[in-house]
């Protein structure tokens, strides 16, 4: 009798068992779609990049030496990075008032500017840079212009490095405004208030409580616009000028003219490791989570 009644308890606790085993297999069955979306089609390109760096056409490291020896390709490599910093920075510089001006103000301004900023997001990239070859161009606004004015003949502003950081900047400049409006449009507008009924002047205020309170968007906008400018190919070909080539550009000038592929993942293995450089010493300090506020 006592043993019946042993296995007849014993019943509803295997029953629970089981249970909480299929319930636990269920968060990775939900998952298990995108974890598969993602290892086709990003862990394997990745993978099979990183092996023709070190296997095309010999099994060696010679082209990671190639391009830290080789002083062009080095160039090519500094000659990104500085021109990620300067992008990077041009678009704090101009995006910063901007986004404070839509946190800061209500009513019909702020919707004029989300308004602005979100537009730029509908027209694609290609065209805007398209946009500055006219605009730049020896029969756009700026040399009519300079003949309207009588100024002569206006210099050379197309196929430069400065309309190339120009292009640049004017398509990432929104990311770094909303990557700071979404920590500005948080920080509460009493602490101000506070500040000024203990006698801080408007500046003081702002340099006191306002602008460390909005440092995590500058450090978002930074990252974010720094990462992206790093991979960017189309706006520096069709603006900028081979004397100046990035990354993005010495890797299709190694596959499409010289068919140097084990070269170009080399190359694209470089860039990779310092974008996640990058962004492990973000997550370290600040946490990936909180990269757009």
């Amino acid at each position: 009798m006592a043993g019946g009644v042993t296995a007849t308890a014993a019943l509803p606790r295997a029953a629970a068992r089981r249970r909480a085993r299929r319930g636990a297999a269920t968060p990775w069955l939900l998952v298990a779609p995108s974890c598969l979306v993602l290892i086709v089609l990003f862990l394997t390109p990745i993978g099979y990049v990183l092996l023709l760096s070190v296997t095309d056409p010999n099994v060696s490291l010679g082209h990671y030496v190639r391009i830290v020896t080789v002083p062009l390709y080095s160039r090519v490599m500094v000659n990104t990075f500085l021109t990620s910093l300067i992008v990077t920075g041009l678009c704090l510089v101009l995006g910063f008032p901007v986004a404070y001006v839509m946190a800061r103000r209500r009513g019909w301004i702020t919707t004029l500017l989300v308004t602005i900023v979100a537009m730029s997001f509908w027209t694609g990239f290609l065209v805007r840079t398209y946009a500055w070859l006219v605009i730049l161009g020896n029969k756009g606004p700026v040399a009519a212009a300079y003949a309207a004015l009588g100024l002569g003949s206006p210099p050379r502003l197309l196929f430069t490095s400065f309309s190339s950081t120009l292009g640049m900047t004017h398509i990432l400049l929104p990311y770094m405004i909303l990557a700071l409006y979404a920590v500005m449009k948080k920080i509460d507008p009493s602490y101000l208030k506070a500040a000024a009924s203990l006698g801080a002047r408007p500046g003081a205020a702002f340099r006191s409580v306002f602008l460390p309170l909005s440092l995590p968007g500058v450090v978002n906008g930074c990252l974010l616009v720094f990462v992206v400018c790093l991979g960017f190919f189309v706006t520096p070909v069709l603006l900028g000028t081979p004397r100046d080539m990035m990354i993005s550009q010495l890797i299709n000038q190694q596959i499409e003219e010289l068919l140097a592929w084990g070269f170009a993942s080399a190359v694209a293995v470089v860039l990779l490791a310092a974008t996640g450089i990058l962004l492990t010493i973000y997550n370290r300090f600040a946490g990936l989570d909180r990269l757009w506020g």
